[in-house]
């Protein structure tokens, strides 16, 4: 048995765990591993005609290559966000590059990434990654190419499974990091604008906002007045004893009558840069009470480093399943959790959905805060 396997998406404390155990347990079966590099990217420029010059695409991974991997964050194997069915003209590796390419406005390149495959003898493919990297696995499950999946992103919002691989780390990372915000806007006398990823998710900020105790909490989910934000947070800073508040935001959260906060052209699967609104936030605040504002966006922070203890067990886990599926012969499935169980579902669950916050459980949309309204029967990580 020959394994395939990529990272694709943003980078999360986690995958390193997941790539190590898929490596052990393939090795105490006597099969080979092969990792693409930089995602998706690794098989749309592999050309098989020419092995020798698409050595940096891929990677053979040995016990002794994995060893020490899943003390780091991040990822060996690198990570990009390419579509290769959604290719521009101009991004195509050269020995692509036709002339019915060139006048094309889009160029799928599935066939050329199943061609990829089948020429390295690749038996089943694992990709690790969010909604997009995900769909695209599906796809070429269902175009004949044997797929395993493995849901990873910080927002945890991979439908079909209450956990994704970095959610944890980036929850307990926030906390720790609001808690050491509290000591500059304390001594300042200010208010704080944290914001946190979550382009449509606001589970995450949702999170960290609860645990740490944050005055109010703006989520991706609910668009939010700011004059009443900012009324809200007058009255927390004023009962604080140190007088200041905290405000954390979900950089996809809206405010009401304006859009999201996006910059940049569109990625591979049509995303613009995410970030802003905590600036606006802020901006609002300052002008509205002349008070002084301090706004922090912890972004890639909350990707760096080690993963925490869950981000080591669930990762690890995933990938036992995932090798014992295809020691079972079971194929086109994503590794999940779900009713606080692991288990399967299709590889194309991802598609037929979105996780989002349960509003009405989980979230006081008009005070702009955390309420758990019930707890007995609810996963563990939230829905």
């Amino acid at each position: 048995m020959h394994l395939g396997i990529l990272t694709g998406g943003g980078d999360v404390p986690g995958l390193n765990p997941a790539i190590k155990t898929v490596v052990n347990e393939a090795a105490q079966r006597g099969w080979r591993v092969t990792g693409f590099r930089r995602g998706w990217a690794g098989p749309l420029n592999y050309n098989p005609a020419d092995p020798r010059g698409s050595e940096a695409f891929i990677m053979p991974l040995s016990v002794t290559d994995v060893h020490a991997i899943d003390r780091s964050g991040g990822t060996i194997l690198h990570t990009s966000r390419t579509q290769p069915s959604k290719m521009r003209p101009a991004d195509l590796p050269a020995f692509l590059q036709t002339a019915e390419n060139a006048t094309a406005e889009i160029v799928d390149c599935t066939d050329h990434v199943l061609s990829v495959f089948e020429s390295l003898e690749i038996d089943v493919l694992i990709a690790i990654g969010g909604d997009d990297t995900l769909s695209y696995a599906a796809r070429i499950h269902g175009a004949g190419m044997p797929t395993i999946c493995i849901p990873k992103t910080m927002d945890n919002d991979v439908y079909g499974t209450e956990y994704c691989i970095g959610y944890s780390t980036c929850v307990t990372r926030s906390v720790e990091l609001l808690d050491r915000l509290r000591t500059p806007v304390g001594s300042h006398e200010r208010f704080l604008v944290v914001e946190l990823f979550g382009r449509n998710c606001g589970q995450t900020a949702l999170m960290a906002g609860y645990l740490a105790g944050a005055d109010r909490t703006l989520i991706a989910e609910v668009p939010f007045d700011l004059d009443r934000v900012t009324a809200l947070l007058v009255g927390d800073r004023r009962a604080s004893p140190s007088n200041y508040a905290m405000v954390v935001v979900s950089e996809g959260a809206q405010a009401l009558g304006q859009d999201v906060f996006e910059s940049g052209d569109p990625d591979a699967y049509g995303h613009r840069k995410l970030g802003g609104i905590g600036y606006a936030v802020g901006e609002h605040l300052k002008q509205a009470t002349g008070v002084g504002v301090m706004v922090q966006s912890l972004a890639y922070l909350l990707r760096a480093g080690a993963p925490d203890a869950v981000d080591q067990l669930v990762p690890r886990n995933y990938a036992t399943m995932a090798v014992r599926c295809i020691e079972e012969g079971r194929t086109g499935l994503m590794m999940a959790v779900q009713d606080g169980h692991y288990t399967t579902a299709p590889a194309d669950i991802s598609t037929q959905g979105e996780r989002r916050v349960d509003v009405a459980n989980m979230y006081d949309a008009d005070s702009y805060m955390p309420r758990i309204a019930a707890l007995e029967g609810m996963p563990m990580f939230g829905r």
